[in-house]
């Protein structure tokens, strides 16, 4: 058995932004884990008979207490990960919205349907929860990333185990208190302070039935392929490179101020940012010379200042990373518009950039930046810019600016080969509408009723006619 009270076996957290330590928090035993795992089942069995109204009325209440502690909880999460504060406080409001949309839908999404079958027979199908969901998620968003997964498998009636982002345990642990505050059943949504090799025992346990991850495409493929030795069900919510498209005909003025939205939220760490600027030659010059001059007025400092327009990254050897990939991307040809310049001072801050002359073969191309770093890429025109949007591994989100939306609408239907796609403006998600991606972005859908049923047991029942 491992022991949990050994110095080696915990976890620290850190405000990125001064560097100093928050908490440590010392991780589970093995048996402490099996037990967690066991006990979250119990609870299960139990909450798996409510009805769909019943369960509803747990996750308005667990709505209304998310609220109630909006700005302690924001606080923490700006701590633990360096988001500006008012971005923490929209990432719980979001919270809420989630809870209380499953809320209202989920019964109409989870309801049996019948159907007439061709020789006359009466058929049911019913959607049954299966059992323990077990969600592996990130540090960026430390409330939404667990409520995205864990609300939708509530409602489904199943039991929920999140095995939380280091740097954002404090985070986790808060999430659960809130739940049980709100009358959510003890154990049926459990944090799990285990390690990497104790999460690989976890997935193959009988008691896991699904498992859902947010995180790398290299991250995804390893835990898609540890639970698929187990035959067990993922969802895989994976990076991005989303590009977001300068027509020639789009309000130059409006592209350029969203897209400094769109590349800097929550300090440029977001799966769904914009990230890849491809604009049409014949307003090239124009839209960089206005998004280079937004960028450079991009203010740097203390996320909990209300003046701040970026905080510090989460950590320091991502912010090494991302500066990383700069540099090999201006070896390679690309140049630094605006920024690109390690702060000295403390925190792990990184100012908002911008790459020009940004072609294949460049990281600033065919990676991630997943931090405040623009890439702006020239097309010939509309339809190379289509080409190049597509030219990628990744697959998520994505964005047209355009003054003819219905041209736009309709190359984002026919074209634009990602999850998402937003037209004129910049979004991370909303509660109706499904959220996910293609190719190494991952699979399968959350929010919209979609991640209701993505762990359910459709369950087919004949009568004789």
């Amino acid at each position: 058995m491992k022991d949990s009270h050994r110095p080696d076996r915990a976890m620290t957290t850190t405000n990125p932004a001064t560097e100093e330590v928050l908490d440590t928090y010392p991780l589970m035993s093995d048996d402490e884990m099996i037990s967690a795992l066991e006990a979250c089942h119990a609870a299960f069995e139990e909450w798996r008979l409510k009805s769909h109204k019943d369960r509803g009325e747990v996750l308005k209440a667990i709505g209304a207490k998310l609220r109630d502690r909006k700005e302690e909880f924001a606080k923490l999460m700006t701590q633990e990960m360096g988001k500006r504060l008012q971005d923490s406080r929209d990432e719980i409001d979001l919270c809420a919205a989630i809870c209380d949309w499953t809320a209202e839908a989920g019964p109409e999404v989870l309801a049996d349907e019948t159907r007439d079958l061709q020789d006359g027979r009466k058929g049911t199908i019913t959607k049954a929860p299966i059992g323990v969901i077990y969600g592996i998620q990130p540090w960026n968003f430390p409330a939404y990333q667990a409520v995205r997964y864990a609300i939708a498998n509530l409602m489904a009636g199943n039991g929920v185990l999140l095995k939380h982002a280091e740097i954002c345990t404090g985070s986790g642990l808060m999430l659960k208190e809130v739940f049980e505050e709100a009358s959510l059943p003890k154990n049926l949504f459990t944090v799990m302070l285990i390690d990497h090799d104790q999460s690989d025992e976890l997935i193959g346990h009988k008691l896991v039935r699904g498992v859902t991850m947010t995180g790398s495409a290299k991250s995804g493929s390893i835990i898609a392929a540890k639970a698929g030795e187990h035959l067990k069900k993922t969802v895989m919510e994976l990076g991005s490179n989303d590009a977001y498209l300068v027509l020639e005909d789009a309000d130059i003025e409006l592209a350029a101020k969203t897209c400094v939205a769109g590349r800097i939220y929550n300090n440029g760490q977001t799966c769904v940012n914009a990230k890849r600027f491809i604009v049409a030659d014949k307003v090239y010059d124009d839209f960089v010379e206005g998004y280079v001059k937004a960028m450079g007025h991009v203010t740097l400092g203390d996320p909990t200042a209300e003046d701040t327009d970026l905080g510090p990254m989460a950590r320091k050897d991502l912010r090494e990373t991302l500066h990383d990939q700069v540099k090999k991307s201006v070896d390679k040809g690309a140049k630094i518009a605006v920024g690109g310049e390690m702060p000295e001072r403390t925190g792990y801050y990184y100012p908002a950039t911008v790459l020009t002359d940004v072609k294949p073969g460049q990281p600033a191309y065919d990676e991630e930046l997943f931090g405040p770093v623009a890439s702006v890429i020239r097309a010939k025109d509309d339809e190379d810019a289509m080409r190049i949007a597509n030219d990628s591994r990744f697959g998520l989100g994505g964005g047209i600016f355009s003054r003819d939306e219905k041209r736009a609408h309709e190359l984002a239907k026919t074209h634009f080969d990602t999850g998402m796609v937003f037209i004129n403006h910049f979004n991370l998600a909303t509660p109706e509408m499904p959220f996910g991606g293609v190719k190494d972005s991952g699979y399968g859908r959350e929010h919209g009723g979609f991640g209701m049923t993505e762990f359910i047991n459709a369950k087919a029942i004949t009568l004789p006619g």
